[in-house]
């Protein structure tokens, strides 16, 4: 019993010891418990990915790094790289799996209409062949064989997925949907021939992958903004982000645009749409 006593008295005496010493020192940058950053009058204040301000493109000349929190540039290249590309935005795209026969599938309206009965779906809301032809287009011009294409994908189910430029989209609709179970299941697609991801799915909002300072327009067919598409055209060589709908009615509603503006007099597909853009800025950067 007594040397019990002894034992814990011990070890009393080198925890209160051990608070002393950690009360008496101020730990670095290079201790276990980490780095606390304070901003004085003559530092530099912290700048991380969820407070820089997106519209003002010297505010990136003051980020620092020092964790895994603050915002690092070789992370986010996108956010930082302002060279000259289209952004193109594919918005309310039809994505949803469901399990079909101990199988999942992507909703379509061809292969799942008793399924669309049973769960009360919408036919004009399980459309991924839009999307489909719309990714084709866009690979397939020569806007993105030139590199200064790049496509983001936002579902009505609040998935922001990413693609590859070098993606070759499949050809054909069930090859398509094969991969986008996949992507959505495992949350990206690799390459067969490299550890390359040629699609992933990322992070919400799309504002915080998109360029600093880089403007952003909505395309609506009800907007009264009618406006030739070379007209979207940046004529200081900045990038431009443009949203279009993928699916098969209905208005694109986002709060990231500055403004909305149409294209032509006539209702257009988003594949067609896709395809007026792409020329308008191929044309405009003397693409053939």
């Amino acid at each position: 019993m007594d040397n019990n006593k002894n034992k814990m008295k011990k070890f009393k005496k080198q925890k209160n010891f051990k608070r002393k010493h950690d009360n008496d020192v101020q730990h670095d940058g290079d201790e276990p418990g980490g780095q606390v950053i304070e901003t004085g009058e003559n530092e530099q204040p912290v700048m991380t990915i969820e407070n820089y301000d997106h519209d003002n493109p010297e505010s990136l000349k003051n980020m620092t790094e020092s964790n895994d929190r603050i915002f690092n540039p070789k992370r986010f290249k996108n956010v930082t790289n302002q060279s000259k590309r289209l952004i193109i935005i594919l918005e309310r795209a039809n994505l949803e799996v469901v399990k079909n026969k101990q199988k999942f599938e992507l909703l379509n309206t061809d292969d799942h209409q008793n399924l669309m009965k049973k769960f009360k779906k919408d036919p004009m809301f399980c459309r991924p062949d839009i999307l489909h032809q719309c990714l084709l287009m866009l690979f397939d011009s020569p806007l993105n064989r030139a590199g200064l294409l790049q496509v983001y994908v936002h579902t009505e189910q609040n998935v922001l997925i990413e693609i590859n430029p070098q993606t070759r989209v499949p050809r054909t609709f069930k090859r398509f949907a094969f991969l986008m179970v996949q992507l959505l299941h495992k949350l990206s697609v690799r390459a067969t021939n490299s550890s390359d991801k040629l699609m992933r799915v990322i992070k919400n909002p799309i504002t915080s992958h998109l360029p600093v300072g880089c403007h952003r327009i909505g395309t609506s067919y009800k907007c009264s903004n009618l406006i030739h598409p070379k007209e979207l055209v940046p004529k200081d060589d900045q990038p431009l982000a443009i949203v279009i709908g993928s699916m098969a009615h209905g208005n694109v509603q986002v709060d990231y645009t500055e403004y909305d503006v149409s294209i032509s007099q006539y209702p257009l597909s988003a594949a067609l749409t896709c395809t007026k853009i792409c020329s308008a800025f191929e044309e405009a950067w003397n693409i053939f």
